[in-house]
């Protein structure tokens, strides 16, 4: 598909405008940034992988009835999306102390939690993407208190399907954020999840060993950040061929 006019870059991504009114192409860079982009590498492959785990997962919410943005992939580094509006905030929700939720409540990183908590980032970059409240929501006029129960129930359905998912395969789900867009379809709105759901939204650690398959690798220097991401797309047979044997998802007893 050829390229149109860019409309946005990101750290991670490049939108450009797609061939169909209301589309955009959402290309996948190999940038890696951390702490607020004050750490940045770009990792060989990272976007391919990103690209096919984000496929992956909105593809199996679509099919469960979680309305996503995902059209297709249509290559190796880009997929169609649908445009949307999106609230200037991200939904974390945690199922495990860890991250800046430990240092905030000094609580050890590992922690249960006693259910999965969510938490509302406002998206800026200059402000480091602060907590904020529903009150703060409401009161700035981000999303109204339906759009906030709304985000909860599609946050809380992504996290019982990638819970179960990662389970299957070892990996326990620690959190994630997402980030929700509003389309409308004549005077009738509605919230579907957009952007990205991959490693670099995700905290994935082995149920066995503890070790991190997410971008906490690429933060903390614990190795490979291609090797621990390749590592999480082998487990849910998201790489078409190793050598020259087609595999499907691996299943850990």
């Amino acid at each position: 598909m050829a390229r149109r006019r860019m409309v946005y870059e990101g750290k991670a991504k490049i939108l450009y405008e797609g061939p169909e009114p209301d589309t955009l192409i959402q290309y996948f860079k190999d940038d890696a940034t951390a702490f607020n982009a004050e750490k940045r590498d770009v990792i060989e492959g990272k976007g391919v992988l990103n690209n096919r785990l984000s496929e992956y997962f909105m593809t199996g919410l679509n099919g469960i009835g979680v309305p996503t943005h995902f059209i297709k992939r249509v290559n190796m580094r880009e997929q169609l999306i649908r445009a949307v509006e999106i609230i200037p905030l991200e939904v974390v929700v945690r199922n495990v102390a860890a991250g800046s939720m430990s240092k905030r409540l000094g609580i050890d990183e590992g922690t249960a939690l006693p259910r999965p908590i969510i938490e509302f980032y406002y998206k800026d970059d200059a402000l480091g993407d602060p907590l904020v409240t529903e009150e703060h929501i409401i009161a700035f006029n981000w999303a109204t208190q339906q759009d906030i129960d709304d985000m909860i129930a599609l946050a809380l359905r992504v996290n019982d399907y990638m819970s179960g998912l990662m389970y299957g395969v070892g990996i326990k789900l620690v959190d994630f954020k997402i980030e929700i867009g509003r389309i409308f379809e004549g005077d009738y709105q509605r919230l579907i999840v957009a952007d990205e759901i991959s490693p670099d939204s995700c905290r994935l650690w082995d149920i066995e060993s503890g070790k991190k398959l997410d971008k906490d690798v690429f933060r903390q220097d614990l190795g490979s950040l291609a090797d621990a991401y390749t590592e999480v797309a082998k487990r849910l047979g998201v790489m078409p061929r190793v050598g020259n044997v087609a595999t499907g998802p691996k299943l850990v007893n």
